[in-house]
């Protein structure tokens, strides 16, 4: 008896792979062990490419509903208003007039002779009052003022008035300490340091308040409040900072039917952190997810090098799976891989309402394959052990724009394969060297109270042939609902999603938010190669989900997409009926 498959990549010429996988299935009689023909659409390879696929490589999407900028402290709430600073009097010299030619301004370091002279331009060159002399004192000091230097100021220190030449002496404010209380775990320096970096002398208030901003929003901090006293000396100032820790444990349960059917759909995860491990602000990550033919292990740690919110990561992420869909299970196809990283990422531009980071990450990935507990190449590119071994150098820059209506989220990725650390290097791609870019972006508007627009983007384009662990994957309930997860994979690849967010029920006695989405996905891939493409490499659904949140205790999920391009499906699994649920619990 002959059969056909469900089969992903479908194309009239027969892929190489599928010629040699053949060849050597020949050999060892699997087809006679299956009863079937063996021919150039056995979908093995393709089954091979989503068994198994760390995850801590491959470009994150960005989340799920970046957050808007949430309602903020006044600017005086969080900074109370300096005392006044006691300045020299200057000795009355009685009612007699003076004219004064020019005043020369001292101590300034913020603004030019030019700026500090059109300040008190109109007290030159005519007769003023001991009084009107004072002003010009004022006028230094409203200008530093007027541009946040507001524990700056001017005096007339006691001099000959009358040399037509006054002499005008500022003080500029600095911070003589910045004293921290209110945390028990998190180290006071964690927040001391992002405030020195905002109260580099003169003082200004308007960048102190925003470094008390960006602490504001800190998932290390809840509040934050600080009152500028009094100093020592003249133009000093004590900086007192309290703030109230987050918490910053959580145990997250969460499950879904979000993975391939070749090694089970029906997924359990469970992940531990901890954001503030050693009270550094330094964050450990360790989880656990498996189905019913893989598991899959993965431990970060990512510690904060400056205060500047610049971090260095270590990742290390290992799965193992087992075919076991059928009639491929009793081929007793096994994959193992695992994943290294080491990232630096750094802002550049940090503001309330803005950030732009840029990174460098190296990385180490390495896989295997067996049939029968024989190592076999089922996936291109590996050797003839079926072992593929990858390092690669990342250069990723983000960009967040948000305000308390929309965000606007994009990722840009460059990665660069090399022949390092024993990578795979063929006679013909693909292999461990190539160059790739993947971009990503989000955007998110509030229409009205829980209603919102999303829309979100990703790409991937390589100059050649790469090998699965560095391919597109399209497919599922993250990019395109209605078809199985990863049915597509490809070298090059596109994906879009529309999505509305609908109210339909609160609860607010439990924080309870029930919203309908409808949705339409859209996915393309393409090969670099010059193969051909697969007969269906582009697909479009649409559908409608509901969306059930327990404010940040329980999100649970349920999507049904409807294919508008038909593929073959044997819809043995609900994803393969376009059915997806995900269900997200946090313990604490």
């Amino acid at each position: 008896m002959k059969a056909h498959f469900y089969q992903p990549f479908t194309s009239k010429k027969c892929p190489s792979q599928s010629r040699y996988l053949t060849k050597s299935l020949r050999l060892v009689s699997i087809s006679s062990l299956l009863g079937i023909t063996v021919n150039c659409f056995f979908p093995l390879v393709a089954i091979a490419q989503n068994a198994n696929t760390p995850s801590i490589v491959v470009p994150p999407r960005p989340p799920a509903l970046p957050q808007t900028l949430p309602q903020l402290p006044s600017p005086d709430q969080l900074l109370a208003p300096p005392p006044a600073q006691p300045s020299p009097i200057l000795e009355n010299t009685g009612s007699e007039k003076i004219v004064v030619k020019r005043f020369e301004v001292v101590g300034s370091t913020v603004f030019s002779e030019a700026e500090l002279a059109k300040a008190v331009e109109s007290f030159t060159n005519r007769p003023i009052s001991f009084a009107e002399l004072l002003q010009t004192r004022s006028a230094i000091t409203d200008l530093y003022v007027s541009n946040g230097y507001i524990t700056s100021g001017a005096f007339i220190p006691t001099q000959n008035l009358n040399e037509g030449t006054v002499k005008i002496q500022v003080i500029e404010g600095s911070l003589q300490e910045i004293k921290v209380s209110g945390g028990s775990r998190l180290n006071p320096e964690y927040v001391r340091s992002r405030l020195e970096v905002a109260t580099a002398k003169p003082l200004n208030r308007d960048r102190l308040i925003e470094a008390l901003q960006l602490l504001q929003i800190d998932p290390l901090l809840t509040s934050i409040t600080a009152e500028l006293a009094a100093g020592d000396r003249a133009g000093q100032n004590i900086l007192n900072v309290e703030f109230t820790e987050a918490k910053t444990t959580n145990l997250q349960l969460s499950l879904d039917n979000n993975r391939a059917p070749s090694v089970g759909t029906f997924r359990r995860r469970v992940q531990f952190s901890e954001n503030n491990l050693t009270g550094m602000g330094d964050r450990l990550t360790a989880g656990y997810s498996n189905t019913d033919g893989s598991n899959s292990y993965d431990l970060s740690y990512t510690i904060p090098i400056n205060p500047y919110n610049g971090t260095i990561s270590l990742a290390f992420s290992n799965g193992n799976s087992n075919v076991i869909e059928q009639p491929f299970n009793s081929l007793d196809i096994y994959s193992n891989s695992t994943a290294y990283d080491l990232t630096y990422r750094q802002p550049i531009i940090q503001k309330i309402d803005q950030e732009l980071a840029i990174g460098f990450a190296a990385s180490y990935r390495e896989s295997l394959s067996s049939i029968l507990a024989v190592p076999f190449p089922l996936s291109a590119g590996a050797d003839n052990n079926g072992i593929t071994k990858l390092s690669v150098f990342r250069f990723f820059q983000e960009y967040t724009q948000r305000s308390s209506q929309s965000v606007f989220a994009a990722r840009s990725q460059f990665s660069l394969g090399t022949g390092l650390l024993g990578a795979n290097i063929n006679s013909q791609p693909p292999d461990g060297r190539f160059v790739s870019w993947r971009g990503q972006a989000q955007y998110v508007n509030l229409l009205a109270p829980d209603t919102l627009l999303l829309l979100r983007g990703d790409m991937q384009l390589a100059d050649r042939a790469l090998v699965p662990l560095e391919q597109i994957g399209l497919g599922g309930q993250e990019s395109l609902r209605g078809y199985r997860q990863d049915l597509l994979f490809g070298d090059n690849g596109a994906n879009l999603t529309v999505e509305f967010r609908l109210p339909v029920l609160r609860a607010p006695e439990i924080a309870g938010l029930l919203q309908l989405v409808p949705f339409i996905d859209t996915g393309l891939t393409w090969t670099s190669s010059g193969d051909a493409n697969p007969a269906q490499n582009f697909l479009v659904s649409s559908g409608l989900g509901l969306r059930w949140n327990m404010g940040d205790r329980l999100t649970a999920r349920f999507d049904y997409g409807i294919p508008l391009v038909s593929v073959q499906n044997s819809r043995k699994t609900l994803q393969e009926s376009g059915l997806y649920f995900s269900l997200l619990y946090n313990l604490f």
